[in-house]
């Protein structure tokens, strides 16, 4: 019984301390209990009275005693169990407020500001299962119809132009400001195109028709213009190795695909004035408009120079024919993608033999004086076209033929030279271009500042001198080092699904990780330009006026061929930079086995210290795992780590590589846009880059978050942070464009429509389904996926 078991308990202890070694005899015996517990001694008993006898057996006082102190024990165990129970509450209670805190949003004026700018390009009434790219960017587009002037808008061209604002402001400063030599040329080309002075405007023509002198003449407009001592080879090697003109084929000296340690001679397919060959053989209705619009500036151009209009229309129609038959022999661009099928390594006299409508030898000996260097019959070149090289002595010869053939090679070679520097001239000879450009873009740019055009071409010639200005203005130099640790936590997390790659054998998976481990990173700018005489050293050569636009455009050309020739034989510099500090892009470059992200683009909404991971993860992130991922696409692949074209992969894996880039070429030829397909294999590798970018970068943002709380959720937002990565990734693609540009873009662009690059990306990664709840079969959810890496 429970309460002779609790007398018991009391009885135990007192009669222990008093009657130690006492025996009560055996009449009693039957109801003793011995206890040995803290007993020394083997004869200690204990005798109990059962029922009332126990308790009358007690005085008054001990009677007292005992429910005194009964009654406090049940105090103490209710107290105990009022305080277990008001502890645990407490608990519950402290749970349930730091569930609810966690659950209030960031209130900061960051998260404010953050928030607000992604709920503004969003639009909520789509379904992010059905279209991602609207669901995040409907908002955006609907905002921000294409400026006057412009063909496409979007982020990158956005965060461009304010780059621009900023040097802008720094190159209207007076000269006396600025930091070096490089930066005074920058501000003096920068005056020259602004034509401060209005020299371009008084000189008009001048400059082109003195040119052309130099260059034996044009039929189009010279009086009196002779055939009879015009050669071809001295033509080209005129506009090819003064002007530095890509007529008829390219050249130039760069890392050797298969030794990237040394520099060599590189020849390749070139000579179209048009963006495509579609625009010359393609004859829908767009694209015989362009061929008109192009046709009129052409006979613009000619009278302009001096031409009568109807023989200047006639001749220019004659050369467009010319330039269609070079399209013919034009390998399109998307079956130019095995780079070891386009690597032919041959000496000049072998390259003599295939083709032979010029002396390349004569030829790169007229190029090699500018540099000091000189060249043989066993110089090694790489030709990237040889079949194109050998339809072109077949096209040649058939031209050379005959006088009216030498006149039409001769109009197309000045012709190319010409609308080179054209738009180096007066007003009237850069209005004639705007119908072109209407025609292939959408836009004729009549509304586009002078300033902004100015500041994009002196960056193209001086951008290492803008990017000292750039850096120094606006770069936070803390972002290089947090820039890195979110490269390293992107490249872990893309080397460790190596291991759920089921279709790569051992070998390959071992020297693919060593691969991605020997990929260097530059991060915000070459470290050269901070130096003031490395800088200046770099543009010693290169004179400049602030009066003479086009005298500066001629020398420009002519100082980079002589810098790009000076490199033949020499050993490579794997640290150069080939993209300028204030751009907002990114590059990889497979014989470095390189990527680079310039300070231009490690600026919000990109990148941000005050912004949350999910959002740097899902636009920077998602920007540097794209790169990482150039490497091992279709092209990159083919690199090893130390940048060489090498057969580095067991050919199973290759061909199982394959398939798996059929299912990615195959997806993404089903989309349209515009009335035009996306051309699957041209867009290959971009679209594999996209898609392992965007896996790689969620995957570091998710072992960055493993261990750590989830944040805070952004205000106004229904929406957690692994979804927030996502909206930031296709966010940084939200964009509008004219239809004319959309074309071109398929046409000519190896990257896929913004809208394609979202959609595709997000509908092949499993974890985005899981964390948008989206059905099977969906659109962004589709029952066949494809996964390259």
């Amino acid at each position: 019984m429970n309460f002779l078991g609790k007398i018991d308990w009391f009885g135990r202890r007192r009669n222990m301390t008093r009657y130690t070694n006492a025996d009560f005899g055996d009449d009693d015996s039957v109801n003793s209990v011995q206890l040995t517990e803290g007993i020394s001694t083997s004869a200690t008993h204990i005798r109990y009275h059962p029922g009332a006898k126990l308790w009358e057996v007690r005085s008054t006082l001990e009677r007292i005693l005992l429910f005194l102190a009964a009654f406090l024990f049940m105090v103490v165990i209710v107290l105990s169990i009022v305080v277990n129970v008001v502890e645990y509450h407490l608990q519950i209670a402290k749970q349930k407020e730091a569930k609810f805190e966690s659950q209030l949003p960031c209130l900061n004026k960051s998260c404010v500001h953050i928030a607000s700018n992604i709920l503004e390009s969003m639009d909520f009434s789509v379904d992010p299962c059905e279209d991602f790219y609207s669901y995040s960017c409907k908002g955006w587009v609907n905002a921000n119809p294409v400026p006057e002037g412009k063909s496409n808008w979007g982020t990158f061209m956005k965060l461009e132009q304010e780059n621009y604002l900023i040097i802008k402001h720094v190159l209207e400063q007076p000269i006396a400001s600025f930091k070096s030599k490089a930066e005074e040329k920058a501000k003096m080309y920068y005056e020259s195109c602004l034509d401060t002075n209005n020299t371009v405007e008084t000189l008009g023509a001048k400059p082109m028709i003195d040119l052309i002198a130099k260059l034996g003449g044009w039929n189009v407009t010279t009086p009196g213009f002779s055939i009879k001592n015009w050669t071809l080879q001295n033509t080209l090697q005129i506009i090819q190795n003064k002007y530095s003109i890509s007529a008829l084929f390219s050249y130039g000296v760069g890392e050797d695909d298969r030794n990237s340690t040394r520099h060599i001679l590189q020849l390749d397919q070139s000579g179209l004035a048009l963006p495509t060959r579609d625009n010359y053989l393609n004859k829908t209705a767009d694209h015989l408009k362009v061929l008109k619009a192009y046709l009129t500036y052409m006979t613009k151009i000619g009278v302009l120079l001096g031409g009568e209009e109807n023989s200047t229309r006639m001749q220019m129609q004659a050369v467009i024919d010319f330039e269609t038959r070079l399209a013919n022999i034009t390998t399109p661009s998307d079956q130019r993608r095995d780079e070891e099928s386009l690597y032919h390594l041959m000496s000049l006299a072998e390259l003599q033999e295939k083709s032979h409508f010029i002396d390349w030898r004569a030829f790169f000996e007229n190029a090699m004086k500018v540099a000091q260097k000189k060249v043989s019959a066993k110089q090694q070149i790489v030709v990237y076209a040889p079949e194109y090289m050998g339809n072109l002595t077949k096209l040649i010869r058939e031209y050379e033929n005959t006088t009216e053939g030498k006149i039409i090679l001769n109009n197309y070679l000045v012709w190319q030279t010409v609308k080179v520097f054209a738009v180096c001239l007066s007003k009237p000879f850069r209005d004639a271009y705007k119908g072109v450009r209407t025609a292939l873009i959408g836009s004729d740019g009549s509304d586009e500042p002078q300033w902004r055009y100015c500041i994009q071409d002196t960056n193209n010639v001086l951008g290492f001198a803008l990017g000292a200005i750039f850096v120094r203005e606006v770069f936070d130099h803390k972002s290089k080092e947090q820039s890195e640790i979110m490269i390293n936590n992107v490249r872990n997390a893309f080397k460790k699904n190596f291991n759920n790659l089921k279709w790569m054998d051992e070998q390959t998976r071992k020297l693919a990780i060593e691969k991605a481990d020997a990929i260097s990173d530059m991060i915000g700018y070459p470290e050269f330009i901070k130096d003031v005489d490395h800088l200046d050293e770099k543009f010693e050569n290169l004179t400049l006026r602030p009066d003479a636009y086009f005298e500066n455009n001629v020398n420009i050309n002519f100082y980079n061929l002589r810098k790009n020739l000076e490199k033949i034989n020499e050993p490579v510099n794997k640290t150069t930079w080939s993209m300028v500090p204030s751009t907002v892009n990114a590059y990889y470059t497979p014989t470095k086995n390189q990527m680079v992200f310039p300070a231009g683009i490690l600026q919000s909404p990109f990148y941000d210290s005050s912004f949350p991971d999910s959002l740097n993860y899902g636009a920077m992130g998602v920007v540097m795992g794209h790169e990482l991922t150039h490497g091992f696409d279709d092209q990159g692949r083919q690199y090893d780590k130390s940048g060489n074209l090498n057969h580095w992969w067991n050919n199973k894996t290759v061909d199982r590589f394959k398939q798996r880039t059929k299912c990615v070429v195959d997806q993404y030829n089903q989309y349209e846009i515009e009335g035009a397909k996306v051309n699957g294999n041209q867009t290959l590798g971009e679209n594999i880059a996209d898609n392992g970018g965007l896996k790689a970068a969620y995957h570091a943002y998710l072992e960055l978050m493993n261990e750590q709380p989830e944040p805070k959720p952004l205000p106004g937002i229904p929406l957690n942070h692994k979804q927030l990565f996502f909206v930031a990734f296709a966010q940084v693609w939200c964009s509008t464009t004219t239809k004319e540009a959309t074309n071109l873009q398929i046409e000519k662009d190896s990257h896929s429509p913004s809208p394609f690059r979202v959609m595709g990306a997000v509908s092949n990664l499993r974890e985005f389904s899981d964390e948008f709840h989206c059905k099977p079969g969906s659109k962004m959810n589709p029952i066949k996926k494809c996964e390259v890496w």
